[in-house]
């Protein structure tokens, strides 16, 4: 069992966070979110997503192929 699990029970812990409240309401107004947490949970997902595609780019060019390899009889196959 991880350590929070035991130590807090759930993942789902409440938060309090200090947010300009200016870009909230804009975030919620042009997300059409019906809440400030769906506002501030879909912000999170997106940035989460941001950083694993920057991830995936510094993998460009560092991974090896076969020259040999004949992707369209792979394709052909599907």
């Amino acid at each position: 069992m991880r350590m929070c699990e035991n130590m807090c029970g759930d993942d789902n812990m409440a938060t309090n966070l200090q947010i300009d409240d200016t870009l909230i309401t804009q975030a919620v107004k042009l997300g059409h979110h019906r809440t400030k947490k769906a506002a501030v949970t879909q912000a999170l997902t997106d940035y989460i997503h941001h950083l694993e595609q920057e991830n995936i780019l510094l993998l460009f060019g560092t991974v090896d192929y076969a020259p040999s390899h004949n992707y369209k009889k792979q394709r052909a196959r599907a």
